[in-house]
This record gives structure tokens, sequence and C-alpha cells, in this order.
């Protein structure tokens, strides 16, 4: 039980960063209303460990869109501080999902105000802002797909398609507040404006390197690359094909359905039980 922990405050840290148990009580001890109640769908999907699949689905999925990937590859320094990214998105998520709501307004109203700095001009000589509803549907959109399907792929309760639903409504909340307009609503929705995206997508040269990255360079000690490897295989494996030829990844269906489910499926039950903490006095 005492390695059970360790590892599980490894995990944390690096996920969380320094600052993660202060913001770990405060989001889930403090007394106040929340955006959403206890057994909403976005409480189910977020707080499982197929997120650890889903966010690196959702990394991919969103480079696709040569605007969102300039803005990404000119202003978030993914490859200097990596870590650093994934722990204000975890914070992000963990504050609006499970946090007070004043928390979780004022986190909204901060990166509101990032995204008003964030604009450019992307290498096919297009401008682009962050705050573009256009852009911020997409990076949702994407998101949400994402953290949707690797969960009934891999998560430990699948969700209804009434409860598919309300996890995009719950979703929608947030994205509205970040400034999306119109965000899905119903798996149905989801499906009707993902499609209509892709005419726009297409793999540059910034997301094939960033693909690279987040696969084949990621900044890990030896120790942690072969688990690292099983959730790169499974969040290839979830995206759909049309997403693959661009980003240069390969499709291998025999082996994605049978050895990169089941080794997928082992390590997010893996990551879960190390993530539940165990008293010291149970041990």
């Amino acid at each position: 039980m005492a390695l059970r922990n360790r590892l599980g405050a490894m995990v944390f840290e690096r996920v969380a960063g320094p600052e993660g148990p202060q913001h770990r009580d405060r989001i889930h001890n403090a007394v106040g209303e929340r955006w959403f109640a206890d057994d909403r769908p976005i409480r189910t999907v977020h707080a499982d460990s197929a997120m650890f699949i889903g966010g690196l689905r959702a990394l991919l999925l969103q480079s696709l869109h040569p605007l969102a990937m300039a803005g990404v590859a000119g202003h978030s320094g993914y490859r200097g501080d990596p870590w650093g990214r994934l722990q204000r998105t975890s914070y992000f998520l963990a504050v609006t999902t499970f946090g007070l709501a004043s928390d979780a307004e004022a986190t909204v109203a901060r990166v509101k105000g990032i995204h008003r700095r964030v604009r450019g001009v992307a290498p096919d000589g297009r401008p682009y802002a962050a705050s573009d509803p256009h852009l911020l549907k997409w990076v949702h959109v994407a998101e949400v797909d994402s953290f949707l399907r690797t969960h009934q792929r891999y998560g430990a309760a699948p969700l209804s398609a009434a409860d598919a639903d309300g996890y995009l409504a719950d979703t929608a909340r947030v994205a509205r507040a970040l400034g999306v307009l119109d965000p899905p609503t119903t798996v149905a929705e989801l499906e009707f404006q993902l499609n209509s995206y892709r005419p726009e997508l297409q793999g540059t040269t910034e997301a094939r390197a960033a693909a690279r990255f987040l696969l084949v360079r990621p900044p890990l000690p030896a120790y942690a690359r072969p688990p690292y490897a099983v959730l790169a295989s499974a969040a290839v494996a979830s995206l759909p094909l049309w997403a693959r030829w661009p980003l240069r990844l390969p499709y291998v269906p025999l082996a994605e359905s049978t050895v990169v489910r089941a080794a997928g499926t082992g390590l997010v039950r893996a990551l879960r039980w190390i993530a539940t903490p165990v008293p010291e006095s149970a041990a």
C-alpha cells in the first residue's frame, strides 16, 4: 500500500505540479456552490484515468487545424515547458468541473485574458487569434470528442446515450463561458460540428512535428517510456482514420483492436488503481 501511495503521488505531482495538493484541497473541500452537481456526467468522465489517453488524443486532433496549431507553436511553449502546460490544463479542467463556481469563473476569466494576447500570423500568411470563436470551437469540439470517445472505450463506467448527451451539455457550459458560440450539446451535434471542420484541417509541418514530439520524443525518464508508449498507441488507435494520414500516423487494425486495446485497458486500470490513495491505517 505504501508503494501504491508513492506511485500515486509521483503521477499526481507530474500532472498537478508543486501546488497540486493545495489546489486539490480547495477544489474538493471548500464549501460553496459548484457549476456541476455530484451526479453530473462531466464529473464521471473527468475523474477517470481514461483522461490520460483522451488528453493526448485531443492534442493530436487539435493540431490538424493550421491556425490553432500556429497559435500553439508560437505561444504555448509546449516543447520548452510541456509539464507546465499539462499542469495548467489539468488545473483548468479540475477547477471548472469540481471547484467552486467563483474559482471556475476566475479561472475562465484568466484564460480569456491570455487568449486575447495570443495572436499572430500562421506560416501560410493567414492571421490568427486565440480568442476567435471559430478556433475556440474547434479546440473545444476536438477536446470533448476525445474525452468522450476514450472514456467510452477505456473508462470504468461508460456513459449511456442519455448521459453522453448530458456530458456534452455540461461541457457546453464551460465552452460558452470561454467564448465558444453554439457548442455541441448532444452526440449528434458533436459529430456534425466535428465533420464541418474537416475541409479546414491539414497536416502541416508544425502539426507533424508536434505529433513526433508527443508520441516519439516526450521528455520522460527511461522507466516511464514503456507505459507512455501504451498511452500514445491507445491515443493514436482511437483517432478517426481521416486524422491519421495528415499526421503520418500508422493504421494497424488487427493490432489496434487486440494488443493496443488490451494494453490500454490494463494501463488505465493500473493508473486508476494508483490514483486512489490508501490511508496508512489500512496498510
